[in-house]
């Protein structure tokens, strides 16, 4: 009987310098919902219910308000830099931006919004290191979705250009009502 001398995926060893945006569609069998922070993989841990419910109660009323020329998307990833691809739980962009069934990602340029719900794993990414990251890429509008006592908890944010970092909007705990980027309004259940 013989053992294979290296049973682990090739992609599992960076290569110097970091993997690029592009390496994410050509590296083979990557786990679902890969992103890339810094030239490194990162991969996400299943997702509890609280975390699915808020997406789609958030891409709903998204989806419902959003004008003529925007898209609400979950789950795709925003290529932020060469070396940054994150995957934020949902973003709006620019209709536009559309380049066919195949595509896998979106250019930052073309993002109106990007969310973010907050898991256990992802605290520090979710918190510091992506908004960090989408407001140097031009992100105008971000919101962070905290679990509190089992209830969504939204906070919003608007980049501020002279910065260009973000500056918070408002806090919600019961009810989402904004009227940036556009209208929306939504029960936080």
């Amino acid at each position: 009987m013989s053992v294979d001398p290296d049973p682990y995926p090739d992609w599992l060893r960076p290569p110097v310098g970091g993997y690029t945006a592009d390496d994410l569609d050509r590296l083979p069998d990557l786990p679902p919902h890969t992103e890339l922070i810094d030239g490194g993989l990162v991969f996400v841990s299943p997702q509890a219910k609280f975390h699915i419910r808020v997406i789609l109660a958030l891409y709903g009323a998204l989806a419902a308000a959003v004008p003529d020329g925007w898209e609400v998307w979950p789950e795709m990833t925003v290529e932020l830099d060469g070396r940054n691809r994150p995957e934020p739980d949902l973003v709006v962009v620019d209709s536009g931006s559309d380049t066919g069934q195949e595509q896998t990602y979106f250019l930052a340029e073309d993002v109106l919004l990007a969310v973010e719900v907050v898991s256990p794993e992802s605290r520090t990414r979710d918190r510091e290191i992506k908004p960090r990251k989408y407001a140097a890429a031009g992100i105008r509008y971000f919101w962070r979705v905290e679990n509190v006592d089992g209830r969504p908890v939204v906070y919003a944010y608007e980049l501020d250009p002279a910065s260009n970092h973000y500056t918070p909007t408002g806090i919600f705990h019961d009810r989402l009502k904004v009227e940036h980027p556009f209208p929306v309004e939504v029960e936080l259940v």
